[in-house]
């Protein structure tokens, strides 16, 4: 018998991926692939023993772990990879299974700037 949570969960994150994502641009090195991306932010809490901040992470992006190709292989995303999303440009810090059945990757990126393909 088929996992039907695990098919209710491929749907929507196909769902997800066809009516809440825009493409952005993952790069690694001299290789690149476009894929389509929504848009997050992580809630982090910093505790200095004093003080209880809650600080939010510049930006998440969530892909299908599919869709991360690079050089033609499946690939995890690696600290320092860049993320380009138009103009703007995110450094890889992080990554965690955004699902029990790792179908979505949750990337937690912060800001570096401006792409240098956004002068030219």
């Amino acid at each position: 018998m088929a996992d039907l949570l695990a098919q209710g969960a491929a749907w929507l994150e196909q769902q997800r991926t066809k009516h809440l994502a825009t493409t952005v641009t993952y790069v690694r090195g001299n290789q690149s692939v476009e894929v389509a991306a929504t848009i997050s932010r992580t809630k982090v809490k910093a505790d200095d023993g004093h003080v209880v901040r809650v600080e939010f992470t510049d930006r998440d992006f969530l892909i299908l772990a599919a869709d991360l190709v690079l050089n033609g292989q499946p690939s995890e995303p690696e600290r320092g990879d860049l993320i380009r999303e138009g103009p703007r440009e995110f450094e890889v810090l992080d990554w965690r299974y955004s699902d029990p059945y790792r179908q979505t990757l949750r990337i937690t990126t912060k800001a570096t700037g401006f792409s240098p393909q956004a002068s030219e």
